[in-house]
């Protein structure tokens, strides 16, 4: 039986159809910037929005989810050129919250890849956890696959270079090291025709908790499933690289179109990372020098660095945006919407990144030339007059095989610099679960009751643009045209901390997305939403302090959370401010 030749799009929706014909709802994609609290700048799994409900809170949409999640990771910036690896992609995502278990999950995988794709079951593999310390091997998952591949006279082996192979805890464990929900998984893989294994998804078994250093029974059982979707187009269609599958290969062909060598390398970053940046955009995403905005600037002054290695003369980020654009906006519409800040926001970051690139380069030269190496220094200061992000200078130093003395010196200058150091962030760039502390539960709650003052004072135009917490303080950015008053900022600290001393109990329901836009109609980041939806009230049903569609975690009264003061406020774009506070 021959594979079947998949366009993206309907492998997509074969993936989700075959799921929800096994009784999962599907869940929409929540934003790649995630949603108040967060220690990862992007969502970077299908999982990550889902953290609350794996960890036991119920989901209003049942047991058995499924979606695809676009997603970004920063790691793989570095990889991007290859022929599998991408900084955003979807996720094809299904879960059980403490229903089916690893036998079922298996098979079910097996089932889309083998029955439904018709993927040749010849060219599957498995690895599975092989255990460590007080955790046992996975001998349920290595069951599960001997059965699979006994139905189909496959006489599956156990071994490290076998059919099934059982590997540590570095490949098949998942669980964060500060402790939480965690537990084994196994990977399934396809063969290729060059003898490469490609993995092509994943299944977590989250049945332990870690707590204290020790590892106990979590006393549910959670399965988390993802499959990068380029990768099976990749293979449903035949194909060397991601970047030949038909949502790629136009905005690929376009940037050969203007390249005047072939350098493939070079050719598939541009295609990579504008694509990328089309994505963060959409999301809210502006260039900065700091966070989100951070990864913009680079990925766009890397794809700058590598055109000029093609010889592409002139602006090209919004040729190739607009092409990114047509691919995608049928599945996220978002960007057909958003169409004319992207490509504007390209042009604009390229000419300003145009004016500085070419002395920085020479500038660079001109070191190299007088003494083989560079220190750290002048690494920072390439950033610091010439814009060039520190990894687009690393790139090229490695591509002459140039040696950094002290590096260290790049983060020494950096914290000297105006105290813009990004250095305090480089963690956020490594991936990570939500900060679900109880500190963070604090500063999500007060996030409420900062945006219902902010609306009490300021007006109802006022809603919530987009926020970030962690367990020191909260973020909330909303549209206001006017910088706030000493006496505005005094009224909406004062309105808060009444709120707090005033020990609001904290509820929420559960109702259908169109009567909750009724109820909430100023909610941000609808789109994320099911059909079922959480309101949440601070204070009496009747005469409520505040209403919220959401889904974060909350304290269950106004009274745990201490005095509440504003920080700092400030622009952060056209027409909007944002506020920074802690708890006291």
């Amino acid at each position: 039986m021959d594979m079947r030749n998949l366009t993206y799009e309907q492998l997509r929706k074969e993936y989700l159809d075959f799921f929800k014909s096994k009784d999962h709802i599907e869940i929409p994609s929540a934003s790649l910037v995630p949603d108040g609290d967060a220690s990862v700048l992007f969502v970077n799994a299908g999982m990550f929005p889902l953290v609350p409900f794996l960890k036991g809170e119920q989901h209003p949409q049942g047991k058995r989810l499924t979606n695809s999640q676009r997603c970004l990771r920063t790691g793989d910036i570095d990889e991007v050129g290859d022929k599998t690896h991408c900084t955003t992609f979807e996720m094809l995502g299904n879960w059980s919250l403490n229903d089916y278990f690893k036998k079922e999950a298996i098979e079910m995988t097996v089932e889309f890849f083998v029955e439904v794709l018709q993927f040749d079951i010849n060219r599957i593999y498995a690895s599975v956890f092989e255990g460590e310390g007080d955790i046992p091997q996975d001998n349920t998952s290595i069951e599960a696959w001997k059965g699979i591949f006994a139905k189909y006279n496959i006489d599956a082996k156990v071994g490290k270079t076998e059919r099934i192979m059982p590997l540590g805890r570095a490949d098949n464990w998942w669980g964060l090291p500060t402790g939480g929900p965690c537990g084994p998984d196994s990977e399934i893989f396809f063969k290729t025709d060059d003898g490469e294994l490609v993995e092509v998804g994943n299944n977590v078994f989250m049945e332990y908790l870690l707590e204290n250093g020790k590892y106990l029974p979590l006393g549910r059982h959670n399965v988390d499933f993802g499959g990068g979707l380029d990768r099976l187009a990749m293979i449903s269609q035949g194909v060397e690289s991601i970047f030949e599958i038909d949502i790629y290969k136009p905005i690929l062909q376009k940037v050969q179109e203007l390249s005047l060598n072939s350098d493939i390398h070079s050719q598939r970053i541009i295609a990579d990372h504008i694509k990328a940046a089309t994505w963060m955009i959409m999301d809210g995403v502006t260039p900065s020098n700091t966070q989100q905005g951070y990864v913009l600037r680079r990925v766009i002054r890397r794809a700058m660095r590598h055109a000029r290695k093609l010889g592409i003369e002139g602006d090209f980020t919004g040729l190739i945006g607009e092409i990114c654009i047509n691919q995608f906006e049928d599945i996220w519409p978002k960007l057909f919407e958003k169409k004319g800040l992207i490509l504007n926001t390209l042009t604009e970051e390229e000419k300003k990144f145009n004016n500085t690139l070419g002395y920085g380069l020479k500038e660079l030269d001109k070191i190299i030339l007088r003494r083989n190496e560079i220190t750290g220094e002048e690494i920072f200061k390439m950033y610091e007059t010439y814009g060039l992000p520190k990894e687009v200078t690393q790139e090229i130093l490695k591509e002459r095989d140039i040696q950094i003395t002290n590096p260290e010196g790049f983060n020494k200058s950096q914290e000297l610099h105006q105290e813009k150091s990004r250095t305090s962030s480089a963690g956020l760039f490594k991936g990570g679960l939500a900060d679900t502390s109880e500190m963070s539960t604090k500063y999500h709650t007060t996030t409420h009751l900062l945006l219902s003052a902010l609306r009490k004072v300021l007006g109802d135009s006022v809603y919530q643009k987009g926020s970030n917490i962690t367990s020191e303080r909260l973020r909330l950015d909303f549209p206001y045209d006017n910088k706030l008053t000493d006496e505005q900022i005094l009224e909406i600290e004062n309105i808060v901390n009444k709120a707090i001393g005033d020990k609001l109990g904290i509820t929420y329901k559960e109702v259908s997305k169109e009567e909750a836009l009724k109820l909430v109609p100023f909610a941000a980041f609808e789109e994320k939403y099911g059909d079922t939806v959480k309101i949440y009230t601070i204070g009496d049903l009747t005469n409520p302090f505040s209403t919220e569609i959401c889904n974060g975690p909350h304290v269950s009264n106004t009274s745990e959370l201490g005095k509440f003061k504003i920080t700092k406020q400030e622009s952060v774009g056209s027409g909007i401010k944002r506020i920074k506070g802690i708890l006291e």
